[in-house]
């Protein structure tokens, strides 16, 4: 089951220094990379360093963002995601693999199961019958309903399986921030201090020439300056799936009515990936149960 298409607006930027952002001069080179990622248009720029210089690290960035993408789109056929999807069972899983599934079910447990990757039935649904100009039947939605349970999702060294057919994922809640991440420590293990990566989540460590932090401008405008930090942020109807039926893309798991946060909220904290499943989680958790996402160490910003 692959995901239908959407119109993905986001621009991933990494913008990196090979030293002290105080030695960087104006006339100082800047190596650029620039190709698709992650259903995204890139663009890498590390200042200090010429284009043979920076030739080593933007190849394994790009190569990384490759890898990344081969593990959890949903919009090529040979992902492992897809795969999974596909057969209801991944054998010899990456251990990133894993390690995504197992940050992504620590956020599940800790937000009381408002977090779960397993809501792409109700996804691809709502969004068959949009592109057929139908609402979705009830029972058709409570079929979808019936096979969302992160619960159900099973998976060690050997396999990632699910316990029901039909059941599938989308990490989209949690890979951007996990790529955010990934790329981010790259670039450190490579000797650049300053770092300010944006792939859909941002990660900031170091600072922009000589200031402190590096200013990141929020949904409706805000701005903030982001230090040894990350942030990530999700909005109900920042992808609509059905316009005519104002159906976002996030979905409440559990059976039942529930309404769903409007308008964007932002979560911090020191790992991308958990920045954005905290902030998805966000979207569907009341105001009461918001302190859930406080233990992860999660900072909110809700908009307003």
């Amino acid at each position: 089951m692959m995901a239908p298409r959407f119109s993905r607006r986001r621009f991933l930027a990494v913008a990196a220094a090979a030293c002290t952002a105080t030695q960087v001069r104006a006339k100082a080179p800047v190596a650029t990379w620039r190709g698709p990622a992650l259903g995204a248009l890139a663009e890498v720029r590390i200042a200090g360093l010429d284009g043979a210089e920076a030739a080593p690290i933007l190849a394994q960035v790009e190569a990384e963002l490759a890898r990344i993408d081969r593990l959890f789109s949903l919009y090529r056929g040979d992902s492992a995601l897809v795969r999974l999807n596909r057969n209801g069972v991944l054998p010899g899983p990456e251990p990133d693999f894993l390690h995504l599934l197992s940050l992504a079910r620590t956020v599940h447990f800790a937000t009381e199961g408002a977090f779960d990757p397993t809501v792409q039935p109700l996804f691809a649904l709502h969004a068959e019958h949009a592109a057929a100009g139908r609402s979705v039947d009830p029972e058709l939605l409570s079929d979808a309903r019936s096979r969302v349970s992160f619960e159900r999702v099973r998976f060690d060294g050997t396999s990632v399986h699910f316990e029901r057919p039909g059941m599938a994922m989308t990490l989209n809640g949690i890979a951007q921030g996990y790529a955010t991440d990934r790329l981010t420590d790259l670039l450190q293990r490579a000797g650049l201090r300053d770092v300010l990566v944006n792939a859909g989540e941002i990660r900031a460590v170091g600072s922009e020439q000589g200031a402190r932090g590096w200013p990141v401008r929020l949904p409706g405008g805000q701005r903030c300056r982001l230090e040894n930090r990350a942030l990530a942020t999700s909005d109900l109807f920042g992808t609509i799936v059905d316009p005519a039926r104002a159906v976002g893309h996030i979905f409440a798991p559990s059976q039942g009515t529930r309404t769903l946060r409007h308008g964007p909220v932002t979560a911090y904290h020191e790992s991308a990936a958990v920045a954005d499943a905290a902030s998805t989680a966000a979207v569907v958790l009341d105001d009461r149960q918001l302190s859930l996402l406080g233990p992860l160490g999660v900072r909110l910003q809700p908009s307003g």
